[in-house]
């Protein structure tokens, strides 16, 4: 079987992702990032996912990304809600560097695995406008990583594989469910409520639900929604 590095958020873009790589014959070996993000919740569901599709290894890997700052997702500012999404504009959640860093971290580990696939659930459709979810930047890095590694000088290619980066979530959810996914052991909210539930007005949720309305599908978590009528909009 053809190893490859997962990179395993606990979301739901990853969580198809590893569905898509299991079902494709990979063998996987998943990373997840502890970065001292306010929404550690997702780590959990990450672990879940890993042991549900059988990944050869799972690691958890810690990173203080507090250090840097600059993101709502690790300081003390609040994780914006009820946003317009529509206007094009990068919000406070956008962690500087934060999928160059996490691939790059990835990178090590699939030359140490001699593994030449890194998958990513990254995609631009239905996002909150990052920079770094953008195809140009996983060709780029791609192109990067052929040039830095001892396994690609020695004639060994690496694929930086993004699988979802033309769908939206409608897409994503309708492929996780043809991929048998279990959407419970997902999680997508920035903003965790006590008792376990999602917000339900952050970006997250909300493209979440946007998703699973656009694919006519349940949601298993929508009965979490503290403010359910919001995530609609």
């Amino acid at each position: 079987m053809r190893r490859a590095v997962i990179l395993l958020s606990g979301g739901l873009d990853s969580a198809v992702c590893l569905a898509k790589a299991s079902k494709e014959g990979r063998s996987t070996c998943c990373i997840t990032f502890n970065y001292g993000q306010k929404h550690e919740t997702e780590i959990e569901s990450a672990q879940k996912l890993a042991r549900v599709f059988n990944a050869e290894r799972h690691m958890v890997f810690n990173i203080d990304l507090n250090r840097i700052g600059g993101s709502s997702l690790l300081d003390d500012s609040p994780v914006p809600v009820n946003r317009d999404m529509d206007r094009g504009e990068i919000p406070s959640t956008y962690v500087p560097a934060r999928n160059t860093i996490f691939l790059s971290i990835a990178l090590g580990w699939a030359e140490v695995l001699g593994a030449h696939e890194i998958w990513t659930g990254v995609n631009e459709v239905d996002t909150s406008g990052y920079p770094d979810t953008r195809p140009e930047f996983i060709q780029a890095f791609e192109k990067m990583a052929l040039l830095a590694t001892k396994m690609t000088s020695a004639g060994d290619g690496m694929r930086i594989v993004a699988p979802l980066k033309g769908m939206d979530k409608g897409g994503i959810v309708g492929l996780g469910k043809q991929l048998g996914l279990d959407f419970s052991l997902t999680w997508s909210c920035y903003n965790p409520q006590p008792g376990g539930r999602v917000c339900g007005i952050c970006d997250s949720c909300r493209l979440r639900a946007r998703g699973f309305d656009k694919a006519g599908v349940s949601d298993p978590l929508a009965s979490t929604f503290e403010k359910k009528e919001t995530c609609r909009q």
